[in-house]
């Protein structure tokens, strides 16, 4: 067969424009840039990101590592269109993640995989990386843009972002003294934050038949707008009492809800008794659990109730904090009696 009787076949005809993906690197290099220090040796577009450790900073420091993702909030995003929120929420969640073991992060690497890739749709959700990493300190030195039609619908996308912290080894939480008696304080949350989407999803756009432009009295806003607030970050809130020996502990409400997030950073010998009111609980989980007859240990199980960050300290500390910050007291430390390791009372 000769060769002008054949077909040939390049990566775009199969669905992946090349030259789009360079455009978009070249759209956000400087943006990505701005969140550098003197501590990025390299330039996007390596093939590794390249971080130095400050030896002077730091004593005995500890890395501490954590990926993660946004889940289906992405299709709030999709069919709201917006996109500039879900960068902030991954780069916050992972700064919260590592915060706990009271580490400071030091840089953030990204994936995003597309259907198609849209240069304008990318440098939206880097904006949301590139604000974030500027609010928490943090350099995003490099990431990852895979375009893989038949894997992805072409407007469908997913984020997922590695995070790198570090910690002195004299300030790793959760402290050895944690003890009965400490005092339970919890971080209002912006909203759902990045967890429970499924459900909330299934309750308020099949169930109750809303959509993201739905005005909700409830809410004081459309639908879209309530869902898609911003992971809140507590690093600056908290960053002072890191090195407090009054902080005892820390446990970031995601997956699991309370109850299965707090137990992962008590000692076996402890539980926790929760008093959360209903006036703390917000309207937007009050309209789900009505809106879908969820029941009340569903709710438990899967949203945050409002509560996006649970602080353990010494009754000293947590009577100051509590007089400087909006914190919930929800109850403290017992002595546990191998049943439940937190209890709702």
């Amino acid at each position: 067969m000769s060769n002008d009787k054949i077909n040939t076949v390049d990566y775009k005809a199969a669905g992946v424009d090349i030259k789009a993906g360079e455009d978009a690197v070249k759209a956000i290099k400087d943006k990505v840039r701005s969140t550098f220090n003197d501590n990025v040796l390299s330039e996007l577009g390596s093939f590794g990101g390249l971080y130095r450790v400050d030896k002077e900073a730091w004593d005995r420091p500890i890395l501490v590592a954590s990926t993660d993702g946004v889940g289906t909030k992405l299709m709030v995003a999709i069919e709201a269109g917006i996109y500039n929120t879900v960068g902030q929420d991954l780069v916050n969640h992972c700064v919260n993640d590592i915060l706990v073991q009271g580490a400071l992060p030091q840089f953030f690497l990204d994936y995003i995989g597309v259907g198609k890739l849209s240069p304008k749709v990318i440098s939206e959700i880097i904006d949301g990386f590139v604000l974030a990493c500027r609010e928490n300190s943090c350099a995003l030195i490099g990431g990852e843009m895979a375009e893989m039609p038949g894997l992805y619908q072409p407007q469908d996308f997913d984020l997922a972002g590695t995070i790198i912290g570090m910690v002195e080894t004299s300030q790793l939480l959760p402290r050895k003294t944690i003890s009965k008696g400490d005092v339970l304080l919890g971080l209002p949350a912006s909203g759902l934050h990045t967890n429970g989407y499924s459900l909330a999803r299934k309750v308020l756009f099949d169930i109750m038949g809303l959509t993201v432009d739905s005005y909700v009295e409830e809410l004081s806003c459309a639908l879209g707008e309530s869902l898609l607030q911003v992971h809140k970050s507590y690093l600056k809130q908290l960053r002072p009492y890191l090195s407090s020996s009054g902080l005892k502990a820390l446990a970031h409400i995601t997956g699991g809800g309370i109850a299965g997030n707090l137990s992962r950073v008590l000692p076996d010998h402890l539980s926790a008794d929760i008093s959360l009111k209903d006036a703390d609980i917000p309207a937007l989980f009050q309209l789900i659990q009505k809106g879908g007859n969820v029941s009340t240990e569903a709710m438990r199980q899967t949203f945050n109730l409002g509560i996006g960050m649970i602080c353990v300290m010494n009754r000293g500390m947590a009577e100051l904090f509590q007089k400087d910050h909006d914190a919930i007291l929800l109850g403290e430390l017992s002595a546990s009696t191998g049943q439940d390791r937190v209890r709702f009372i």
